[in-house]
């Protein structure tokens, strides 16, 4: 028999992570990765750790996230918020919890679309009098 296990969807930017999470031992699996040779940086790691933290269950779960798109920032923020959509689904108690800390809001912010006529979204060419 499978052990029980919650579903997240998180997304962040362009990243779009499916989550995985199950009682274990705290392991994490990303795209078939551990969570240290996947992330080189350690703040990414620690925002992929921030929802279990924040209801205090380190090394209680273990999660195995596939994640798509986007750079590695996106890709941790959308972790993270996979992360929190499937405690929830495992205890609506932590709900006031990683609501707080503001895990369970989708952030937002996307790259703004580049502009005809311009170099980026706002930056316009050089302008030249003569």
């Amino acid at each position: 028999m499978a052990a029980v296990r919650y579903y997240g969807t998180g997304r962040r930017k362009k990243s779009v992570a499916r989550v995985y999470v199950t009682p274990g031992t705290g392991v994490i699996t990303i795209n078939g990765k551990d969570i240290d040779t996947y992330f080189g940086l350690e703040t990414l790691k620690v925002i992929v750790r921030q929802p279990f933290a924040a209801i205090g269950a380190e090394g209680k779960y273990d999660v195995k996230a596939t994640v798509f798109g986007g750079g590695l920032s996106g890709q941790a923020g959308a972790i993270r918020h996979g992360i929190s959509r499937a405690l929830l689904e495992e205890d609506p108690e932590n709900r006031p919890a990683l609501k707080k800390e503001g895990y369970l809001t989708r952030d937002s912010r996307m790259k703004e679309r580049k502009k005809y006529g311009l170099k980026k979204a706002r930056r316009a060419p050089q302008f030249s009098k003569r």
